[in-house]
């Protein structure tokens, strides 16, 4: 496996970005929207607006055994993933909720091993790996751990978003596994799946949409779409074809500092000096971790 360029880490940080700030977002959705009109509502709209891009850039449609790859895609890629998340994330802050996605890295680096050639554990990654989730344990704190055991918070949901790092994990995997294709033509043809997929858990649910929807949080369900959800997506198999499962990895280290770093600037969640001190460990762990190295 190639070592990862400019390009790789610019579409890395995009995506730290773009889903470290949808936890946030997700938490204003949340206060007016059900956890399945969230996931419906931000996969429809990204499908749409990545089919338009398709046409307008006459990118070629997605067709044949390609789909059956979509379809698993779609399911612990998307609609399985989201719903677990956003139903968690009724409960658990939306900083602690970036802190819990940490947990895909652990999953992946095994998975990886066995199935993707070339993204072998070498010493530089498992210790890299390492100093990144002891930077995660120093951003949890004794307060989230005492969470993580279900006391002060809800065990439940935060297994379920717990879950939803596991799918995301496996996810990657198959990603790399798939055929190679377009990242927008990709892109398109899982949200094309998973939109539908999303809406027939809502509809089951019958939860009817809101009469009058508040300005925020319609705002904020629109930008998942748009931005979260479409231009994500495109980066996400633009970045994991290019530089594999492994390196993609690293935002679920990333991630987390960001989460928490935007809940407490605009929903006034908790943050303090030891919060800083993580994320300078999570960043070393980065660094270590991209050594090029023999196994």
């Amino acid at each position: 496996m190639r070592r990862p360029d400019l390009q790789d880490w610019a579409g890395l940080f995009a995506l730290v970005i773009l889903w470290g700030s949808a936890f946030a977002i997700a938490a204003v959705v949340l206060r007016q929207y059900t956890p399945g009109q969230l996931v419906a509502g931000r996969l429809w709209i990204g499908a749409l607006v990545l089919c338009g891009l398709l046409v307008v850039a006459r990118r070629p449609w997605p067709r044949g055994g390609v789909w059956r790859w979509y379809a698993v895609m779609a399911v612990l890629g998307n609609a399985l993933p989201f719903y677990l998340i956003s139903w968690g994330q009724q409960v658990v802050p939306s900083g602690l909720t970036g802190i819990l996605m940490a947990v895909m890295p652990l999953a992946v680096l095994p998975l990886a091993h066995f199935f993707v050639p070339g993204e072998r554990m070498t010493r530089s990654r498992v210790i890299g790996f390492a100093l990144g989730f002891a930077g995660i344990l120093l951003l949890m704190g004794p307060e989230a751990a005492r969470q993580l055991r279900g006391e002060g918070a809800a065990l439940i949901p935060q297994l379920s978003i717990l879950a939803g790092a596991v799918c995301y994990a496996i996810n990657l995997i198959v990603a790399r596994k798939a055929p190679r294709g377009d990242p927008i033509t990709t892109a398109a043809g899982v949200l094309l799946i998973s939109a539908p997929l999303a809406s027939v858990g809502w509809l089951v649910a019958g939860t009817p949409l809101p009469i009058d929807p508040a300005p925020g949080p319609t705002v904020g369900l629109i930008a998942l779409g748009l931005l979260s959800t479409g231009l994500a997506t495109v980066i996400y198999f633009r970045v994991v074809t290019r530089a594999g499962p492994g390196f993609l990895a690293l935002i679920n280290y990333l991630i987390p500092c960001f989460a928490v770093l935007v809940g407490a600037a605009f929903l006034g969640e908790a943050l303090d000096v030891r919060a800083i001190l993580a994320l300078a460990v999570i960043l070393f762990g980065v660094v270590v971790s991209q050594r090029v190295q023999q196994p």
